[in-house]
């Protein structure tokens, strides 16, 4: 398996790596610095899933590009 046999989601999943050295340091501060460290990792992770899911292709092929404004006469 190359990099670019890689889909978009794994390489995003591939961020869940971050919560080690989160955890790591969220054990060893005080207070609730690891709590936030480890919710913004979460955050972050789940944003790059999402916007790295497959798109329908339904109803996005309105003709732009090609000179028709979508309009009939």
């Amino acid at each position: 398996m190359t990099f670019e046999d890689l889909e978009p989601r794994h390489a995003a999943a591939a961020g869940l790596l971050a919560f080690v050295p989160t955890v790591i340091y969220g054990i060893g501060r005080p207070g609730l610095a690891g709590f936030v460290a480890t919710l913004n990792v979460a955050i972050i992770f789940a944003s790059l899933y999402v916007a790295m899911s497959p798109v329908d292709g339904d109803g996005h092929d309105h003709g732009h590009g090609s000179g028709d404004n979508g309009t009939s006469a």
